[in-house]
């Protein structure tokens, strides 16, 4: 089959490999239908090279329909077309029973003392191939594959494998209080739809960002917007919009690559020119992270407020600003997306035909796999206006 691969920093290539297989009874093969590149494999595009391996298979985000399944999984079968969640999870441990998906101790990668194992995403989270690619093997396909309807387009359904969970654990983890503000940085896929969900449940919303595709697609959806290339003091003028106190949430969806903070920039640059076996202990315990994102939430939240963090962070030794947050009494919430956790609660929307949380206006590029590596640079470069870029094998 075809698949892209990993062979360096921004050196991704579609490749021949071989073909999945069941190797335990609780996997399944599904021929995937849509693949999408999210911003978190970005990282694995720039940052994050010393814990990949060679060849690797990246992709996270897949939609198709089952061809195989191993003799435990019976809630599918052949035909069945599902949506595969980003993380792995058995659906029966202490932390699956807790729906604390992410955290699933059966597919906890202790080796590097890490959660539930990720598809193509690093030594880090298991080196479990990823669904970049034509064919995917599922493993704890049991419980992770959620069924989904055959007949709407793919886009209404591929988005529950991450953008969704994701953006609508990050409104529940904000706490936004009844009629309350949320200001939400970053309009990339998971800002946008973390600031169509907060909309859809009632809130005000603030959205920041530089690139003017993503201000304009915000604006879309009643989304108000502050463009930071063009703001000297973004906390400031976010009170200035909130009489003087700043929102009630904030929701981090920047991460580590967030414009600024320069030092960090150079450790990342640094880190990812070293050999593998320097850089990668370096990652593990410095702070390699550009915070400009972060600190500014921190400064922007209203006291007593909640940041939800849902952009990916990779430092071990960041500093963060506690003076300002004990001060403030901040509360923080983060973490990997518990998929499963919120699926019924987003199924009855994406079924919806009116398309309440616009998923339909998400997709700026649809490319086929073998263009994969194109899409990739035009989403690390916010080139051609890609917001979110949509694989098809």
């Amino acid at each position: 089959m075809k698949a892209l691969t990993w062979h360096g920093k921004r050196d991704v290539r579609v490749e021949e490999v071989p073909d999945p297989a069941i190797k335990e009874p609780t996997d399944a093969i599904v021929r995937l239908t849509t693949t999408a590149i999210c911003g978190s494999d970005l990282h694995l595009y720039e940052v994050l090279g010393p814990f990949i391996g060679e060849g690797d298979i990246l992709g996270h985000e897949p939609m198709g329909i089952v061809e195989e399944v191993g003799a435990e999984v019976t809630h599918i079968k052949p035909g069945d077309r599902v949506v595969i969640p980003f993380n792995i999870s058995c659906g029966h441990c202490h932390m699956c029973e807790m729906k604390l998906f992410a955290q699933c101790e059966t597919t906890q990668v202790r080796d590097h003392g890490m959660g539930a194992a990720l598809f193509g995403y690093t030594k880090l989270y298991g080196e479990v191939p990823g669904a970049q690619a034509e064919y995917l093997r599922v493993p704890q396909a049991q419980f992770g594959p959620v069924k989904v309807p055959h007949g709407p387009p793919d886009e209404r359904f591929v988005y529950l494998s991450d953008v969704l969970p994701t953006s609508w654990q990050a409104v529940r983890y904000a706490d936004v209080p009844d009629g309350g503000t949320v200001a939400v940085f970053g309009l990339g896929p998971i800002g946008q739809m973390s600031a169509r969900i907060a909309r859809h449940l009632g809130y005000r919303v603030i959205g920041v960002d530089g690139v003017q595709e993503r201000l304009a697609m915000a604006r879309r959806h009643d989304v108000e917007v502050l463009d930071a290339s063009v703001t000297d003091d973004v906390p400031e003028a976010i009170r200035e919009l909130t009489g003087g106190r700043g929102p009630d949430s904030v929701i981090d969806a920047v991460g580590m690559e967030a414009h600024g903070s320069p030092a960090a920039k150079l450790a990342q640059t640094v880190t990812g020119i070293l050999p593998d076996a320097i850089a990668a202990p370096l990652m593990s315990t410095a702070g390699v992270d550009r915070l400009a994102a972060l600190n500014q939430s921190m400064e922007t939240v209203r006291r007593g407020g909640t940041v939800s963090i849902v952009g990916v962070y990779g430092g071990m030794a960041d500093p963060m600003p506690m003076l300002r947050m004990f001060d403030k009494g901040i509360t923080l919430r983060m973490g990997q997306a518990h998929v499963k956790r919120w699926i019924d609660d987003l199924m009855p929307l994406v079924t919806d035909d009116s398309d309440p949380l616009a998923v339909m206006d998400l997709a700026t590029h649809r490319l086929p796999l073998d263009q994969a590596p194109h899409g990739y640079e035009i989403f690390q470069k916010k080139q051609d206006g890609a917001v979110k870029v949509l694989l098809n094998p």
